[in-house]
């Protein structure tokens, strides 16, 4: 663990272009959740590639049952903390639920999130009529990267945390909607809970990075829930994506280091981290 951050090695940042050219090379993108700004800090050291301010945090910070209770003020003000962690790391926040139900509204939530939360990009669940938020901010110079698979803001909807796109049809309609969120202007794309063949499918059709979780080892980078990485217990059920990084290492620092070393490998996700 290093002092402070002038003992830490300098990277050059992480910008939303180099995600790109780093699926044109076939690096692949560590990346972790982060609520303050001392994980943020952790992990910037450590070489994770981007982080986002999840609203993961309605459950595992806030102990809520789901993302839906999130406020766009939770959101703000753990961006805000994060981004005083980081130096090189690009920052993603989450727009939480409903603050991307219209165009116009999105991009006030999309503003505050970058100007007030200091975020560099902002992500979005679903397709449908959400791509014409995702249109409306990238038409005015607003990051935005999308979410697709299992969406956590729809688990009313959806019954739970289900796997998605396992039939025939389903998957159908996951790839289809993945090359219109790219179509859209999205810049990133994180597939959750999505079998491991439809993932490959999808990264191979778009031109846009991807990011999974529980999406297999084709993505072209891996993302945790920081506490699932290491094995805190946050009081719900563990997925089977989840690895403890922590387990027979002495620091949380020395944990996301050797899940930024799994990532970039390939050693994680390995296949029974997946889904069929």
């Amino acid at each position: 663990m290093y002092a402070n951050d002038a003992d830490a090695p300098l990277r050059a940042p992480i910008t939303v272009p180099a995600l790109r050219q780093m699926k044109q090379r076939g690096e692949r993108i560590a990346a972790l959740t982060a609520y303050d700004a001392s994980f943020a800090r952790a992990m910037d050291h450590a070489g994770i590639d981007a982080v986002l301010v999840g609203d993961s945090l309605g459950m595992v910070v806030q102990g809520g049952a789901n993302t839906v209770s999130v406020t766009l003020e939770d959101m703000v003000y753990h961006s805000r903390c994060v981004a005083k962690g980081l130096r090189s790391a690009l920052l993603i926040a989450d727009m939480p639920f409903q603050t991307y139900a219209g165009p116009e509204r999105a991009l006030d939530a999309a503003t505050a999130l970058l100007a007030e939360g200091l975020a560099s990009m902002v992500k979005l669940e679903g397709a449908g009529i959400v791509l014409d938020a995702i249109g409306y901010l990238s038409e005015r110079e607003i990051p935005v990267c999308a979410h697709l698979g299992l969406t956590p803001q729809s688990v009313l909807k959806l019954g739970g945390f289900r796997v998605q796109g396992r039939d025939a049809d389903a998957a159908k309609a996951l790839l289809a909607q993945a090359r219109a969120v790219e179509a859209a202007g999205a810049q990133l794309l994180v597939l959750e809970c999505v079998p491991s063949t439809l993932a490959a499918d999808i990264t191979g059709a778009v031109g846009i990075p991807t990011i999974g979780i529980g999406a297999g080892p084709d993505c072209d980078g891996q993302i945790l829930v920081c506490h699932d990485a290491l094995g805190i217990n946050s009081g719900h059920r563990r997925p089977r994506f989840v690895k403890d990084f922590l387990k027979g290492r002495d620091s949380v620092e020395a944990a996301f280091r050797a899940y930024v070393d799994e990532v970039k490998s390939g050693a994680f996700p390995a296949p029974e981290h997946g889904y069929a």
